[in-house]
């Protein structure tokens, strides 16, 4: 068995970010902060704890805020050693770990998923990839893609997140049909992108955590475009079921929706709660808040 591990990541960050709008007119959505960290940089420590280092960002216009995050800063760091702020700086200066490189691509049009993803393949070549949507904000002990990454150094094969959805939502996710092999693990049969509730062939949805192997970028060079005249992953990986085994793995760990409005309010009380700085006292304001609202 070959023993091929993972260690490059896309990010796919190119999207306008319009249910966040006007906050993100000038600020791309992957920047909005949860508690003191944008959700990138969730994203990116995910990937890294997973033992990944290379780090490939598919970008578009009005995106440079997210290099300018994770490159040095030397004007801050300066100002920062000269006040004696060594916790602020050892922040700033640990937010890429050495060892771990930053690849920007530019997507030059907004064509979907399948094409930011297409869009790395000169960076990826003949290996196994992660493909992580920082949307997806995953809160677990042990990092979602960790997790991801140990089944694949064994299986050896595509795996896709999932996680059971409402029967009414199924329209907003890929669905798959899979059947169980072990534990949270299954193998998958079908996949389909956004399908009616009652088209749907499960209510297992793929929720912004990949690993695929170098053969997609076949696939979606060659499918056509699908929904909404996008490129689409989920029909790329519908291709790639045809010749590959894909696995569905229901990741340990509570998963916020941030590219919605609640799921990234939700996202922001539950990790302010356990922020070392704020939780107790972001508690004590929570417990004032419902003795004050308690009719009599």
């Amino acid at each position: 068995m070959s023993m091929n591990k993972v260690t490059k990541a896309v990010f796919p960050v190119a999207g306008m970010g319009t249910r966040f709008l006007p906050a993100t007119k000038a600020m791309p959505k992957e920047m909005l902060p949860i508690v003191d960290k944008p959700l990138i940089q969730y994203a990116v420590e995910e990937a890294i704890a997973a033992g990944i280092t290379d780090l490939i960002f598919i970008t578009g216009r009005s995106k440079r805020a997210i290099p300018d995050h994770f490159d040095k800063a030397y004007e801050l760091e300066d100002k920062l050693e000269a006040a004696n702020k060594k916790k602020l700086l050892e922040l700033v200066r640990g937010i890429i770990p050495p060892g771990v490189t930053c690849i920007y691509i530019r997507q030059e049009e907004a064509l979907g998923l399948g094409h930011a993803v297409l869009c790395a393949k000169p960076v990826v070549n003949n290996e196994p990839f992660a493909v992580i949507l920082a949307d997806d904000l995953i809160d677990s002990n042990v990092p979602a893609m960790k997790q991801m990454t140990e089944l694949y150094s064994y299986y050896q094969c595509s795996i896709l997140g999932v996680q059971q959805v409402a029967l009414e939502e199924t329209s907003s996710y890929g669905i798959v049909d899979a059947k169980p092999v072990t534990g949270n693990l299954s193998k998958v049969d079908a996949i389909v992108e956004k399908p009616k509730p009652a088209e749907a062939p499960s209510t297992l949805g793929v929720v912004g955590r990949y690993i695929l192997t170098p053969r997609i970028f076949h696939h979606l060079e060659n499918i056509p475009f699908g929904a909404g005249g996008e490129l689409q992953l989920t029909d790329g990986i519908a291709q790639l079921l045809q010749e590959q085994q894909v696995l569905a793995y229901a990741f340990e760990g509570v998963r916020y929706d941030c590219g919605s409005k609640l799921g990234y309010l939700k996202a922001t009380v539950e990790l302010a709660l356990k922020h070392p700085e704020v939780a107790v006292e972001f508690q004590a304001y929570l417990d004032g808040r419902c003795r004050v609202e308690q009719p009599g």
